[in-house]
């Protein structure tokens, strides 16, 4: 007997670029002190109203089966808040609730790919995002965004690769890993091309309460979009909910009811007791939004105070979500050979850019995921590193 291919390959038969990472957790696993700047897990935990509230529905009985597509009241609440931020009339039958934002993205993707189609995405992309396609039969096929043009996506890159055939495209704006938030001329530009080409638009907008500069667009509200995006959202990054796993697909009626059906077959919907708790956190206001916010704005402030004051590591625009991508590249080092040189000398984990495709070559992602002071430590450490790398490089 055999494993299926599909299982055995999720990440293309080869390595998905994490060994920095698993080493970091196997040393703290055997009692080394590490600093961790690798996953985007808040420092702050879920905010006691929303346990509270999760509490008082299982507490009541909200355990059972709840209704596939999510409760009617976590519906509406999403739809609600969709419509406000796009302008787009949006109604529970415009939202499936799922097990966190993965999910989504698994169902989007079972939703407007058949077995053989190539599903495209843009690289620096989130790990999950080659495995995803690929778990669904499809086949992923990378468009590299360029450090030369802040990680903005070029729909002229796009184009050419659409042009071959494609099914889909999946964006991710405010950007894991970079931390870029795509302008109104990147996603005009990306909503041509999938009118030319007939794709449809998966855009992971999970990191959506995470802007530092500019604007959040979600491409669904651009001319004639509504209908060929899915739009992923989540409560992890927003809400601090990450082990709670709530997340939602919005999109045309039909595509939900066709999910619903996947969803009937797959994970049978969320818990009731955590859409009550979602729903709770949802209607809570934007000041609970900004409070989780909070650290990573200022980290991000304090990082740009610091990272000015040198010059041999290069900060990618730090527009939003929780993570800096900084460019190492004036050390010679690729980003996996000074990550796992930072985490041997100075037991700091850091996540290489390769681990995100080959767009981000040279460069790391840190998360800005502990208190203030130790960031600030670790993060002159790493560029004391490179500086002395740097020069040592020079006058050889």
């Amino acid at each position: 007997m055999q494993l299926s291919h599909r299982i055995t390959h999720l990440t293309g038969g080869g390595s998905d670029g994490w060994e920095v990472f698993y080493r970091a957790r196997q040393m703290k696993a055997d009692g080394i002190p590490v600093t961790e700047l690798t996953i985007g897990e808040h420092d702050i935990g879920t905010d006691p109203s929303i346990l509270a509230a999760m509490n008082a529905a299982a507490v009541g009985g909200h355990t059972g089966y709840a209704m596939v597509p999510g409760i009617d009241t976590l519906r509406d609440t999403v739809a609600a808040r969709v419509q406000a931020q796009s302008g787009v009339p949006t109604t529970r039958h415009n939202v499936l609730i799922t097990p966190g934002g993965q999910s989504a993205l698994f169902a989007a993707h079972n939703a407007t790919c058949n077995a053989g189609d190539t599903a495209l995405f843009i690289d620096p992309y989130y790990a999950t995002y080659p495995g995803t396609i690929r778990g669904v039969g499809a086949v992923p096929v990378a468009v590299q965004a360029h450090a030369d043009n802040a990680f903005q996506p070029r729909a002229a890159d796009i184009a050419g690769v659409a042009s071959k055939g494609a099914a889909s495209l999946l964006v991710n704006s405010p950007n894991n890993p970079t931390g870029v938030v795509y302008s109104r001329e990147t996603l005009e530009g990306i909503a041509e091309v999938c009118k030319t080409y007939d794709l449809w638009l998966i855009s992971d907008e999970v990191y959506d309460t995470q802007v530092w500069e500019g604007e959040h667009i979600s491409p669904r509200a651009l001319p004639d979009m509504a209908e060929r995006t899915l739009v992923v959202g989540s409560m992890s990054k927003s809400h601090a909910m990450t082990g709670s796993r709530c997340g939602w697909i919005v999109g045309p009626e039909e595509v939900i009811e066709h999910l619903i059906n996947l969803a009937t077959h797959t994970t049978y919907g969320v818990p009731g007791f955590i859409q009550d708790a979602a729903d709770f956190a949802l209607n809570a206001g934007d000041e609970l939004e900004k409070e989780v916010a909070a650290p990573f704005e200022r980290r991000r402030a304090l990082a740009r105070d610091l990272l000015a004051n040198q010059n041999t590591v290069g900060l990618v625009p730090a527009q939003g979500a929780m993570y800096l991508m900084l460019d190492m590249r004036a050390t010679g080092l690729s980003g996996e050979e000074f990550a796992n040189m930072l985490l041997d000398t100075h037991k700091i984990a850091v996540m290489p850019g390769e681990s995100f495709g080959q767009a981000a070559h040279g460069h790391i992602r840190v998360a800005m995921t502990i208190p203030d002071d130790q960031f600030l430590a670790a993060l002159k450490t790493l560029c004391d590193m490179a500086a002395e790398i740097s020069n040592k490089r020079a006058a050889e």
